[in-house]
Parts: structure tokens; C-alpha cells; sequence
């Protein structure tokens, strides 16, 4: 288990220039932002705009701060994005328009290359219990948290993320009794 502090992660301006994006993981390590397998990072939206285009890319949008942002997706009628909806797959080589309803947000990107990856994203509040065979899981706390696997314990505060590689069976639990995370499961074709 990898702990990457929200603090530590590292801040570059989006591929189309229209605003800042914040990485937390990215694969291979060494990667940039045209020829990574997998990438998971925050951006917050201040502005009406298009999403900046990634060829062979499929990616998943959520909400993490703010009133929602409304997508037009391939010219198709816009979908409103709010912190209670559920995770948005879609490709991400294919134009998308985002309108900001009230005022900016913050979202949750993860992308993965769909010649040799696919993801899963989901928002969970519950004891959560897996073992990451053949699979990268990586927990992003919303609210304070602890990851446990044998007697290795780790504490997520707000944003901090945890990347699990196999090994032995974890557990994630709220430090709170109604504790949000994100739990991002990327396996290799």
C-alpha cells in the first residue's frame, strides 16, 4: 500500500490550457499527459469551456465540490453532474462542452489508455473489504478514514488517497460513522 498525501500531489495546467489540474496517480510513473496508461487527478472548473480531447482514452467524471456541472457529451443534450450523482463514464476523445449551472466545482478525472485498461469508479460510504488480485485499487478519502491489511494501518484525511497493490485482503473504513471515499479499481487487458 502506497499512501500519497493530497498535499504531495503534483499541479500542472490542463492539456488545452484552460485551467490547472492536480495528478494524484499516474501510470506508467514517468508518464505525461499524452501517453499514460492510467491517470487519476482533481480539476477545478471556474468556467464555461470544452474538455481538452485524449484519443484512445475512456474516462470517468465526478463531483467533489460544488453545485454540479452540466456536460454535453458528443453534441448530445447536456447531463447535469452533481456531488449525489453517480460516476460518469464516457470517452474522452470525442467532444465534450461543460456548462457551470452555479458557479465552479471541483471534479474527480480518472482515464484510462482503452487498448490496455479499463476502470472502475465508484462512491461508497460503507466498510468496504476486497483483495487487489490482478488489479491497481486506489481509495480517495472524502471524509477522514482508515485502511487496514493485517496490522498495517493507514489514515486518510480528506483527499488523500491510498494506491493498493496485491497482496493480502484490506479493509476501509470511516473514521466517522458516515465516512465518503472513492474507490477507483484499474485492471490491465
Amino acid at each position: 500500500m502506497t499512501l500519497l498525501r493530497a498535499s504531495d500531489y503534483k499541479r500542472m495546467p490542463w492539456k488545452n490550457g484552460g485551467g490547472e489540474t492536480v495528478e494524484i496517480a499516474i501510470f506508467p510513473p514517468a508518464a505525461s499527459v499524452n501517453d499514460f496508461d492510467w491517470r487519476i487527478s482533481m480539476a477545478t472548473v471556474a468556467s464555461d469551456g470544452p474538455f481538452s480531447i485524449f484519443p484512445g482514452i475512456d474516462r470517468t467524471l465526478s463531483i467533489l465540490q460544488g453545485n454540479g456541472m452540466a456536460l454535453s457529451i458528443a453534441a448530445n443534450d447536456p447531463l447535469l453532474l452533481t456531488m449525489e450523482s453517480d460516476p460518469l463514464p464516457f470517452p474522452a476523445d470525442v467532444p465534450v462542452n461543460a456548462t457551470l449551472p452555479a458557479g465552479p466545482i471541483t471534479d474527480l478525472n480518472v482515464m484510462t489508455r482503452r487498448s490496455t485498461f479499463r476502470h472502475t469508479v465508484q462512491r461508497r460510504s460503507d466498510i468496504f473489504s476486497a483483495t487487489a488480485e490482478g488489479v491497481t485499487i486506489l481509495v480517495l478519502a472524502l471524509d477522514p478514514l482508515t485502511v487496514s491489511r493485517g496490522n498495517e494501518k493507514n489514515h486518510l484525511e480528506r483527499l488523500d488517497s491510498l494506491r493498493i497493490e496485491a497482496g493480502a485482503p484490506f479493509i476501509v473504513k470511516a473514521d466517522q460513522n458516515a465516512g465518503a471515499y472513492f474507490l477507483i479499481t484499474l485492471k490491465r487487458l
